[in-house]
């Protein structure tokens, strides 16, 4: 029997769904129920009627989705599958500053840890953090973990104080503004389309900027046929399904999480057979986690 159809056997037998971010490697986007950004899936993960989730990404997804879910079984095709940027926040820094600033919201990016959120008062992604933000009451912002997005928000809420964390992405870091010039030179026709945790002198040449999602939805919407792509490759799967006549063009540098690229579908066999690398989360944290995202939630409606 060949392995897709025995994942789909087993997906019957355990009532699991199966759901994908769109950086992991196509043969894993091929097998999945749902495939979408981070924002997308957290979302989804609190409707599937499935009782077992597969969670095709990095660890902080997995927990993300059983927080919000705390009775079902989140399964991780590979553990060691983490994002370093999920974890480059103080929690003596987040205590200094609600010390020092009475008017102060700690707004953390949902590409952190557990630990992180129950120290923050809401969580926000790449496509709803300028509506979250606009919509909190609070003058200062301490943006974790990501400096980059950030930065991007606060250059669109020119009306609140940030303040930044010293937090990166490192596959967005490495696109630097020399590659795109070239690519822009090599591929004059070409729209620039950025994921807003590139630096900022990468955003500032860019035709559109916006979560892996947004990316796919302005590319598919578009008419031109050319585009520059300045994040992840693997999104390069989603949008060469939606757009067959489209050319998509890598700026040429490190452009993939090799993470991401841990899971395979022989690991997504092997969890669903074994049930293993199941998330556990202790309640106390997952009570306090999951007040952040839970806001999220309200204020992205």
């Amino acid at each position: 029997m060949h392995i897709r159809e025995k994942i789909e056997q087993l997906k019957k037998e355990k009532n699991a769904v199966i759901l994908a971010h769109y950086y992991v490697n196509d043969e894993v986007q091929q097998l999945a129920d749902h495939i979408g950004d981070s924002y997308y899936l957290s979302k989804l993960a609190t409707q599937v009627p499935q009782e077992t989730i597969v969670f095709c990404g990095v660890s902080f997804m997995g927990e993300s989705a059983k927080i919000l879910n705390p009775g079902k079984n989140v399964l991780l095709p590979d553990v060691l599958a983490d994002c370093p940027m999920a974890h480059m926040a103080d929690e003596d820094k987040i205590k200094a500053l609600r010390a020092s600033y009475e008017d102060l919201s700690v707004v953390c990016y949902v590409n952190s840890t557990a630990e992180l959120k129950a120290l923050s008062d809401v969580c926000v992604t790449s496509s709803n953090a300028l509506r979250i933000v606009r919509a909190l009451p609070e003058h200062y912002i301490y943006f974790i973990p990501d400096e980059n997005l950030g930065r991007y928000i606060a250059s669109l809420v020119p009306e609140k104080e940030f303040i930044f964390n010293d937090g990166f992405c490192h596959v967005h870091t490495s696109i630097s503004r020399e590659n795109v010039l070239k690519a822009k030179e090599a591929k004059p026709n070409a729209l620039v389309l950025v994921h807003p945790e590139c630096k900022m002198d990468v955003v500032e040449l860019a035709d559109y900027v916006g979560s892996t999602s947004g990316i796919i939805d302005f590319a598919t919407a578009s008419e031109s046929e050319e585009f520059i792509i300045c994040t992840e490759m693997g999104v390069l799967y989603e949008l060469q399904q939606k757009n067959p006549g489209k050319r998509f063009y890598s700026v040429g540098h490190r452009q993939f999480c090799p993470n991401m690229k841990r899971i395979t579908p022989e690991k997504v066999l092997q969890v669903l057979q074994t049930g293993e690398n199941a998330v556990q989360i202790e309640a106390d944290l997952r009570e306090k986690s999951n007040e952040p995202l839970k806001r999220m939630l309200k204020l992205a409606q």
